[in-house]
């Protein structure tokens, strides 16, 4: 059985809206941590940047406004041409991306075939993460 759902792609980091860059970005949903998705952006420095969002604030995204605070998704356009934004914010700066909306929508509706929603706490083994937790493991 599948233990994890990953998809590379490329999203555009808006540094200005005339030049976007293209940013390597792979998409990681795991079984054992069911309500979360982990976002690996490789954008040229010296170790990769990792955000990890809540599965069903992400999804939401695709298809309205969400999050608040440091995260922000939101769809536009329409069709094979439809981007996910995104907006992240940090104390180190604040950074807006995209990426297309189909190809996100995909990898996520594959996740919740992995865990349907409203299942998620049943792949969660509870003493597990206790324990990982008191012992400092990560």
């Amino acid at each position: 059985m599948t233990d994890y759902i990953d998809h590379m792609l490329h999203m555009e980091l808006l540094l200005t809206p005339e030049e976007p860059v293209a940013v390597q970005t792979r998409l990681r949903y795991r079984r054992r941590d069911p309500f979360t998705v982990h976002v690996t952006f490789y954008a040229g420095t010296s170790s990769p940047v990792l955000w990890v969002f809540a599965r069903d604030l992400m999804s939401q995204g695709t298809r309205e406004p969400s999050g608040e605070g440091d995260v922000r998704f939101w769809p536009s356009g329409s069709g094979a041409a439809a981007v996910l934004n995104l907006t992240l914010s940090s104390p180190h700066g604040r950074a807006r991306l995209r990426a297309p909306l189909p190809a996100v929508a995909e990898w996520l509706k594959r996740t919740y075939l992995l865990v349907p929603a409203g299942r998620e706490g049943e792949e969660l083994d509870l003493d597990a993460e206790v324990s990982r937790l008191l012992h400092g493991a990560v």
